[in-house]
């Protein structure tokens, strides 16, 4: 059995490649954390036309019918793309944009931008907060509410949404939150969670491959006691952790794309997780003092990865579907 990129999905990826870097290389980034800093709130970091662009590339069409206007592929074409849209650390409700094509207007098209209640344990209230929400019963953050025209598998109308929350400090710049009450039981977003929980986790290897090659390249240019530090055991070993991670989280990603089993969709989002967390940190470690500074984008892989880390599946969530799958199957 071959499990190689089919030549139409190294194309499909060679040309969402392109339109990112074009439209979303470093510069971009770097005015938009720029911008939202001058500001210090949440502020606007959508590009409407690049939305559109991206609609129009077929990034949210991709796995809807031909007939409906589609492109007519499957999860593992979604997941190569959603990979290089979290290297190049794109903001925005991608996924739950993606999961709403054909069933919201304008979705597919990019015209529409589309959130979901898809974090802390799905927007339920009472389920354990993600970082940085104060504990108050019945709360539930929600990414972009401000920008959004829909939210996913809701009636409600978010300028609605927006009146009934506050604003929430986000530890990633790029990534404005808001405090709204939550559903009663996270029926919205229920019939998306693997699928969600599987995109997201492919923004998430991306993102680990990233820091993985931005550690590589300062380790053969950074140079102390007159070689490249890439030549100390203690930095090789760091870089060789990353990619083992890396590597793992890109196979049990890629697998359960192909499959669509909920057990090995927790089971890759987990590893995802941990992949993009601990990546983004050893690249600080790469880094040193220099990693820590604004002016790195090694933080903002970070503080991207721990949000993402708590949307669509919880470690905790993930962890009950492979527990309850290991015992299904009579595993131990």
């Amino acid at each position: 059995m071959d499990f190689q990129p089919t030549q139409e999905q190294r194309d499909l990826r060679a040309g969402v490649r392109e339109l990112l870097a074009r439209r979303y290389g470093r510069e971009v980034l770097r005015a938009a954390v720029d911008a939202v800093d001058a500001v210090d709130a949440p502020a606007a970091v959508l590009d409407r036309g690049l939305w559109r662009e991206l609609g129009g590339a077929g990034f949210f069409a991709l796995r809807l019918p031909e007939a409906a206007g589609g492109v007519g592929l499957g999860l593992a074409e979604a997941v190569l793309v959603f990979e290089d849209a979290g290297r190049a650390l794109l903001p925005g409700p991608l996924v739950a944009t993606h999961l709403a094509a054909g069933a919201v207007p304008g979705a597919a098209e990019g015209t529409t931008v589309v959130t979901a209640f898809d974090l802390g344990g799905g927007g339920r209230a009472g389920a354990p907060g993600a970082p940085g929400v104060p504990g108050v019963p019945g709360g539930a953050l929600v990414a972009h509410l401000g920008e959004a025209d829909a939210v996913l598998g809701s009636g409600v109308d978010p300028v609605a949404l927006l009146r009934t929350g506050e604003p929430v400090r986000s530890a990633d710049p790029l990534t404005p939150l808001h405090r709204v009450p939550a559903p009663a039981d996270g029926a919205e977003v229920a019939p998306y969670r693997d699928e969600g929980a599987l995109l997201t986790a492919a923004l998430q290897l991306g993102s680990a491959l990233r820091t993985l090659e931005l550690a590589v390249r300062h380790a053969k240019e950074r140079e102390q006691f007159g070689q490249p530090i890439g030549g100390f055991q203690a930095v090789k070993h760091l870089c060789a952790g990353m990619l083992v991670r890396a590597e793992l989280a890109r196979t049990a990603v890629y697998a359960a794309a192909v499959t669509a089993d909920p057990v090995e969709i927790a089971g890759a989002k987990l590893l995802a997780d941990e992949a993009a967390v601990g990546n983004a940190r050893d690249c600080l470690q790469v880094y040193g003092g220099m990693g820590f500074t604004w002016e790195a984008d090694v933080h903002l892989h970070l503080k991207r990865a721990w949000l993402r880390a708590e949307q669509w599946r919880t470690a905790g969530e993930a962890e009950e579907v492979l527990a309850a799958g290991l015992l299904a199957t009579g595993g131990a």
